[in-house]
């Protein structure tokens, strides 16, 4: 929910076109190798991952076209997480939420005490929240676009 990304554009090739371009290449993105097949009138992108060393959340890459006729294709590019790696992520952002929510517990529960216990849960939260995101857009936001400007380019 969160980690899908969806684009959208038009482009003046034709679905056959844009299959030939893309059909059976590899994107290397960050030492990464991710292979792009054919699946029910879509093509799917799927990340080699068999050989990664280290815990990394990657992106699983529809590639929808629909014919506009002599306009050409409409492509519909959609990225999610795969699912053996979207546990982590969805922890940490449940974790980040339960640590804001606490703290406004325990200030409404006992606003006439020190606001200090709960301003240090909320804080906790946010930092590691905005940890947690910037190391996403290095890593899993980071894929998809890279994946999506191969697309953009090579079905121009």
């Amino acid at each position: 929910m969160i980690f899908n990304r969806t684009y959208r554009y038009n482009t003046p090739l034709s679905m056959e076109d844009i299959k030939q371009r893309l059909l059976g290449q590899h994107i290397q993105v960050h030492h990464m190798d991710f292979e792009i097949t054919e699946k029910e009138k879509m093509l799917k992108i799927i990340p080699h991952a068999e050989e990664a060393s280290g815990i990394k959340t990657l992106p699983i890459t529809h590639v929808e076209m629909q014919g506009l006729g002599a306009s050409g294709t409409k492509v519909i590019v959609s990225s999610k997480p795969r699912r053996i790696d979207v546990g982590g992520p969805y922890l940490i952002v449940i974790f980040c939420l339960f640590c804001i929510l606490g703290a406004s517990g325990f200030y409404i529960i006992n606003p006439s005490e020190s606001y200090w216990p709960s301003l240090a849960m909320v804080a906790v939260g946010v930092i590691i929240f905005i940890i947690f995101w910037l190391r996403m857009e290095a890593g899993y936001f980071d894929y998809t676009r890279k994946i999506r400007d191969f697309i953009k380019h090579n079905a121009k």
